[in-house]
């Protein structure tokens, strides 16, 4: 699992499978070749590819996991010397919940990696560039934020991430270095086309599941437990949950997660400076 934002330097200059992508094709590979040699041995075959095919679906949907390629779930070993954590903050931007959030980490002086949709950003072009002029980083979180973004094929993946890099460059005229699949969902064919954009793919060390929850201190709860340099963190501003008073919630647990990043000796940075 790389280490830091930047693509390990096996994958600079193209797409190097995974070992656990590697072994898969090998498979089909001596199935076919055992299909062709004994007809009899058709039912081992298939049950072998079936078999890859059910754990190459599982790998996807764990959000943490780097068997499909490389995935940034923790900071790298300078970010974590240094005393650093990353807040990203997913779905936006959001004309009512954004520049509330934007305030807050201004008032704390921290910075955070906004991954946003293609579209909201087309939508918003003035409240993504706000979050650039106030030191923040914006990265790419797909063009339509699709519930089916896992089931497409490498042209349907090539057309949202191009689409999402396009709009986010002519909003701000910075183009993303990160990628998080909707829902931290994927397939086989995302990293290639990851590789293809020069894009690394970033998951999360915790997740608050604010979208859902309505509780800012259960949300709190999950973030700060345990929390370490190194860590990188996930909160919303798009599909915000809101609590019991229509307060969306990461308005609600944003001041007390960042004073407790403080009280740690941490800083909150982006993504791109805890890279450097």
């Amino acid at each position: 699992m790389p280490a830091s934002g930047d693509r390990p330097a096996e994958q600079v200059g193209g797409y190097h499978p995974s070992a656990f992508i590697r072994g898969s094709i090998a498979l089909h590979a001596v199935a076919a070749v055992g299909l062709l040699a004994r007809a009899q041995l058709w039912p081992w075959a298939l049950s072998a590819v079936v078999a890859n095919h059910l754990a190459l679906t599982a790998a996807g949907l764990l959000p943490r996991a780097a068997l499909l390629g490389p995935n940034l779930n923790r900071l790298g070993a300078g970010a974590l010397a240094r005393g650093e954590v990353a807040i990203t903050i997913d779905d936006g931007p959001d004309p009512e919940v954004t520049p509330a959030v934007l305030a807050l980490l201004d008032r704390h002086g921290a910075r955070a990696s906004f991954f946003c949709v293609g579209e909201r950003i087309g939508h918003s072009p003035q409240l993504a560039r706000e979050i650039v002029a106030r030191g923040h980083s914006i990265e790419n979180h797909s063009q339509r934020h699709l519930h089916r973004f896992s089931l497409l094929g490498p042209r349907g993946l090539r057309a949202e991430i191009a689409a999402a890099q396009e709009s986010i460059r002519f909003a701000t005229g910075v183009a993303p270095r990160f990628f998080r699949a909707p829902a931290g969902l994927r397939n086989p064919f995302l990293e290639p086309e990851l590789a293809r954009a020069g894009l690394t793919l970033v998951s999360w060390t915790r997740r608050g599941f604010d979208t859902v929850a309505t509780d800012p201190e259960r949300v709190l709860a999950r973030l700060a437990r345990e929390l370490a340099g190194g860590d990188i963190l996930l909160l919303h501003d798009g599909h915000a949950g809101r609590t019991a008073s229509g307060t969306p919630v990461i308005l609600a647990v944003l001041p007390p997660l960042l004073a407790a990043v403080r009280a740690a000796g941490l800083a909150a940075v982006t993504l791109r400076d805890a890279a450097r």
